[in-house]
């Protein structure tokens, strides 16, 4: 419980000190995602005319909800991760402290990141209802597509944080990693399209264990499908996301010792 209070006090105090100084302080944080989706619109949709997946009903979605359903936990992702992994070296005063409990600070950092994404999933709730998607009981699986976000960027995050304190190139690395896998991830495109086209060869996308949120933000809005149905799905999913976890915290715990010594 106590770590529970230390963790929501400095997540906030984290994210209020990203923007201070500015005028506009938080709100820079809500216009860049914002100001993305509307490039992405006018580019993809109303200079292209791209079309979005085709649902089970026979219709097409359109484009831009379809993106934006892919971007919100996109965003959420890169954010977390670049900043999780820059905790123990933002934070590398706490990590001198003996009293202190660092395995809390990536937390910290995930947590701060989710005031955003919190933000810009009411962004993606507004627009369904502009487009005639409004919310049913199968919205409510943004909380737990939500959840496996948080989850899957924290267990990455714990060994990249280790990691960064004796190689700080990794910061770079991830960061080339991240606009490869923003392309490799079905977000500017959808898996059902390229299924049809390329067929069982779509499966070495599925493997990315971001494909089951992005497309899990999507059917929560679009479709009317529980996650459970695809039960093969969602085991890879949390088997992947556990074997990640198990090994970032194991490799945090090794490095653990030497953090203090080499920041």
């Amino acid at each position: 419980m106590k770590d529970r209070h230390l963790i929501w006090k400095l997540a906030k105090n984290d994210f209020k000190k990203r923007y201070s100084g500015s005028y506009l302080g938080a709100v820079w944080a809500m216009t860049q995602p914002v100001v993305t989706v509307i490039m992405y619109f006018l580019v993809f949709d109303i200079v292209f005319n791209s079309e979005g997946p085709l649902l089970q009903d026979g219709t097409r979605a359109p484009y831009v909800l379809s993106l934006t359903a892919g971007l919100v936990p996109w965003f959420f992702f890169s954010e977390a991760l670049n900043h999780g992994t820059a905790a123990l070296l933002e934070y590398h005063y706490l990590v001198k402290k003996v009293v202190f409990n660092i395995n809390v600070l990536p937390i910290i950092k995930v947590v701060a990141a989710g005031f955003i994404h919190v933000f810009f999933v009411g962004v993606l709730l507004i627009m369904s209802c502009l487009y005639g998607y409004f919310p049913t009981i199968y919205t409510v699986q943004l909380l737990y597509y939500s959840a496996c976000l948080f989850v899957l960027v924290l267990a990455i995050s714990y060994t990249t944080c280790a990691v960064v304190v004796f190689f700080r190139d990794l910061s770079q690395i991830i960061s080339i990693a991240l606009q490869i896998g923003m392309w490799a991830t079905p977000i500017l495109w959808n898996l059902g399209d390229m299924q049809s086209r390329f067929g069982s060869a779509v499966l070495f996308f599925k493997l990315n264990p971001l494909v089951y949120i992005v497309d899990g933000y999507r059917s929560a809005i679009l479709e009317r499908q529980w996650f459970f149905e695809d039960i093969a799905y969602t085991l890879y999913f949390w088997g992947i996301t556990a074997i990640l976890f198990l090994l970032g915290t194991r490799v945090f715990k090794r490095l653990k010792v030497h953090f203090a010594d080499v920041l």
